[in-house]
């Protein structure tokens, strides 16, 4: 996480029209710029008060998630959170895309997961789905306030998805007791 918000202070200290060319992701491809984009956008802020309020988020549930998950799978999410934000504005915008905001709310959505059984839709993503996405979409469809609100239900998705995808099966009482019959840790026997 440190090294993610480094790379976004570096990119903003860049001059104008690096920032332009190289980390925004436009509504077209039809140049290198336009498919380096798709990724690198998540660097690119268009103001201090932009980048601050995404990485003071970013640097206050990242290191969580990335101690539960581990910097390479974190890394992967963010990648693949990126990819699907930079399409769905090929898809859906004519203008182009930069900020990190959409990683910021796949880990809101991510985080809001810890306790997840599988099988199990905990309390606290059904709240922070109806309270964040549900705002953004009424953001999208009721605002013209310059901010990607599809950046944000896109981010939200695909956290709830890892989330999902990630779920691991919590320990029950049963498996506490086999554990304790055979001198095996609850730990090992699920592995």
């Amino acid at each position: 996480m440190l090294t993610f918000t480094l790379a976004a202070v570096v990119v903003y200290l860049l001059p104008n029209a690096v920032r332009d060319s190289w980390f925004v992701a436009r509504p077209h491809l039809d140049d290198i710029h336009g498919y380096v984009g798709l990724v690198t956008y998540i660097l690119g802020h268009g103001s201090w008060q932009h980048l601050l309020s995404n990485f003071m988020l970013i640097l206050l549930i990242g290191p969580i998630l990335e101690e539960r998950h581990g910097s390479i799978a974190l890394l992967v999410m963010i990648f693949i959170t990126a990819i699907v934000g930079g399409f769905a504005n090929i898809v859906l915008s004519s203008t182009g895309l930069l900020g990190a905001s959409g990683v910021v709310f796949m880990m809101i959505l991510l985080a809001s997961m810890a306790n997840v059984r599988a099988g199990e839709i905990p309390l606290t993503l059904i709240i922070i789905a109806l309270v964040f996405m549900g705002g953004e979409l009424v953001a999208e469809f009721r605002s013209n306030d310059g901010i990607s609100h599809t950046a944000h239900l896109v981010g939200g998705a695909t956290g709830a998805a890892f989330g999902f995808l990630g779920a691991r099966r919590r320990p029950t009482k049963s498996d506490k007791k086999v554990g304790k019959q055979t001198g095996v840790g609850v730990d090992r026997v699920l592995g």
